[in-house]
């Protein structure tokens, strides 16, 4: 019974080995990437933010 099962697999693994296609697309495969990059935006603002509580320490008191 081992060995039918064994034979039985052995028969599919070689009836799907030949399935499998690799083809190489005919169009060049394109990435695009739309990424907004916002870090500089952010310093700016924080450094905006820190100016004006050193400017106006009345404003912000700790």
């Amino acid at each position: 019974m081992k060995i039918a099962a064994i034979m039985m697999a052995g028969l599919a693994a070689a009836a799907l080995g030949g399935c499998i296609q690799v083809k190489a697309p005919d169009k060049p495969i394109e990435i695009n990437l739309n990424v907004k990059i916002q870090q500089e935006v952010v310093v700016k603002l924080e450094k905006d933010a820190q100016d004006l509580i050193n400017n106006n320490p009345e404003l912000f008191p700790q």
